[in-house]
This record gives structure tokens, sequence and C-alpha cells, in this order.
């Protein structure tokens, strides 16, 4: 399995790459946005980590980039903790996102539960709930009123999944976190934030939503 680490700090992708190879991984360095691209386009590995302070590119517009044509499982890094940033990785389509200085095991347990959540699950090819049309694969939902289509992140899909599947029930926090993070991977915040975009993208009314339903002190359920 190959993987793709990207940061011009060489001291920490070195540290980054020994932990990699460590776990199994063959290791390709890249320590620029412009040069990560070619390398993601020449090479396609199974894994990014991708530094998002570079020259050239930033980690923001590479990750972009790449999840215009593919779905490869990408961890940002960054020193930067504030909650904007936090929020534009997941949008933009990142795995997950690790703040620096984290500790090597630290990483090799997200690394594990990203490729895990990748590919844990074979996927039906649609599914439907009132008028959400919805295709895992194309990651992408369709809402019958119009026929548009509108493209998902790869953790709004996973949400809206984890709701299509259990259309009707109340699914608690923890599960669906588990089911889209993994456990210890998000917080009840960053369920918060990935349930307002996603009602952003299917519901008519986000602020009176009809299909994403809140349960107060339990969590959330899609109304079948």
């Amino acid at each position: 399995m190959k993987a793709l680490v990207v940061d011009d700090d060489r001291v920490l992708a070195d540290v980054i790459a020994f932990t990699l190879r460590r776990e199994g991984f063959e290791v390709l360095m890249s320590y620029d946005g412009e040069n990560a691209l070619k390398r993601w386009s020449e090479d396609q590995p199974d894994l990014i980590v991708l530094d998002v302070n570079m020259p050239k590119l930033d980690g923001f517009t590479v990750c972009r980039r790449i999840r215009e044509h593919d779905d490869t499982p990408i961890i940002l890094l960054t020193v930067r903790g504030e909650e904007d940033d936090i929020v534009k990785g997941l949008e933009i389509g990142a795995d997950d996102y690790v703040v620096k200085p984290f500790s090597p095991r630290q990483l090799v347990a997200r690394v594990n539960a990203v490729l895990r959540r990748a590919g844990s699950t074979l996927q039906p090819s649609e599914m439907q709930v009132r008028e959400l049309c919805y295709s895992p694969a194309k990651r992408e939902v369709t809402h019958l009123r119009d026929g548009k289509a509108i493209p998902l992140t790869p953790l709004e899909n996973r949400l809206l999944e984890c709701l299509m599947i259990n259309a009707g029930q109340v699914m608690t926090v923890d599960i669906i976190i588990d089911h889209v993070w993994g456990p210890d991977g998000a917080d009840r915040d960053m369920l918060r934030q990935l349930v307002r975009r996603l009602r952003i993208k299917i519901e008519p009314d986000p602020s009176n939503p009809e299909y994403i339903q809140t349960v107060p002190g339990l969590g959330y359920g899609l109304i079948s």
C-alpha cells in the first residue's frame, strides 16, 4: 500500500515517512503543492498525508483539486487549530485533520481509522427516502423535485449513508460519529457542523428541516 507524504518541513516529513514505513507502507515524498499533485497523478497512492502550509500550492488547494477527481483518503496536517480551518478542511473533502505537534502513535491511529472507513463496507448502488435519491458510489444525492445532482464531501457522504440505511430510526450521536469518523475521531460539535452542512445541501429550508430530524439529548434521524 502506497502513502504520499507532503510537507515542506523535511525533518517532519522524514519522521512521518519512517512511521508509515514501519507500518508497512511504501512511502512517496513531496515537498510542495505542485509536485504533490504530480506525484498523486502519476503514482496513485492509497493514502495522502498533506500539510496545509506549503509553497506554490497550499494543502487546501491540493486537497480540493484531488477531490475533483478522486476519493483517495486525505489527512491534513497543520499547526493551526482554529475551528474555521478545521471546518474548511473538512468541507473541501479531507477525511481527517491532525494538528501539529502530534505523536507517531496518534498519526498511525488516524491513518488506520481513515483506511478502515474507506474500505469497510460494500455500498448499495442507490437508496431512496421520499424525494431524496442517494448514490454512495457517485457520492451524490438527487432531489427528485428538480432532478439536480448534489455532490457530497466524503464526510457528508458517510453521514447521509448512515442516516439513509437507518431511515425512520433515531441514531445516537456516538453511533453516527463511529460510522463517520471512527472511534474517538470527532466530537459532538463537529457532528453538529457536519449535519448543518448536509442540511444546507439537501433541505429546501435548512432552518426548518423536513428530512434530518434532531432529537435533543439523543441524536439524529432521517424522517422516512
